[in-house]
């Protein structure tokens, strides 16, 4: 059964970094494409990275291009989000999500498993 766990989420204050975790069972990250997306209150859910392993990294998310980035460590099985410069903006849940596919999608029905989701909030 697949399993994906993200971890590393919690409260950080504006211009500070958080690096998200994201392990999986079940299936190996390698042969996956990786997505991170997030939920803040009111708003739909949003597609912020993917890391593909034979096709790169793709960002979803305008406000996260020179903040986010995305790596794996196939070894590990685990991909992980790296965030900086955050901005109360950037206050939602992350879920980390995989296509079952070698293909970055940026729409969340094209991912099959999730994980339970990581809290993160930007405040002073």
């Amino acid at each position: 059964q697949s399993h994906l766990v993200e971890s590393g989420g919690g409260l950080v204050q504006p211009g500070g970094s958080l690096r998200l975790s994201c392990a999986a069972s079940g299936f190996t990250v390698s042969s996956n494409a990786i997505g991170w997306f997030r939920l803040a209150p009111g708003k739909d859910r949003e597609g912020v990275i993917c890391s593909s392993e034979s096709f790169g990294n793709t960002i979803y998310l305008d406000s996260a291009k020179g903040r986010f980035t995305i790596s794996r460590d196939n070894a590990k099985n685990t991909v992980y989000l790296q965030m900086n410069s955050l901005k109360p903006e950037d206050t939602a849940i992350y879920y980390c999500a995989a296509t079952g596919t070698e293909y970055c999608q940026g729409m969340s029905y094209s991912y099959d498993y999730w994980g339970q989701g990581t809290q993160v909030t930007v405040s002073s």
